[in-house]
């Protein structure tokens, strides 16, 4: 993933973050804020690569959707 994706859903976690379960919101903070791989997050959660893959997928289309629904990162940067 890029730097400037990476940091766009950073922003898009600081601003949705309560809205998505507990396990999405660990996941997304350990990949996106701790920066650890993927197979370290499976091992911190006891859970396959494939489901901390699914997880950090699933998160970003919620983070997306609700950016779409709701906008708050555009208006917080000033785009319209």
């Amino acid at each position: 993933m890029s730097l400037e994706k990476n940091l766009f859903l950073a922003s898009l976690l600081d601003l949705y973050g309560p809205l998505l379960s507990q396990t999405q919101r660990q996941v997304m903070e350990d990949y996106l804020l701790k920066d650890l791989t993927i197979t370290e997050i499976a091992e911190n959660h006891s859970v396959s690569r494939q489901a901390i893959k699914d997880a950090i997928s699933k998160a970003e289309a919620k983070l997306n959707s609700y950016e779409t629904k709701l906008g708050f990162y555009k208006r917080l940067n000033g785009e319209r």
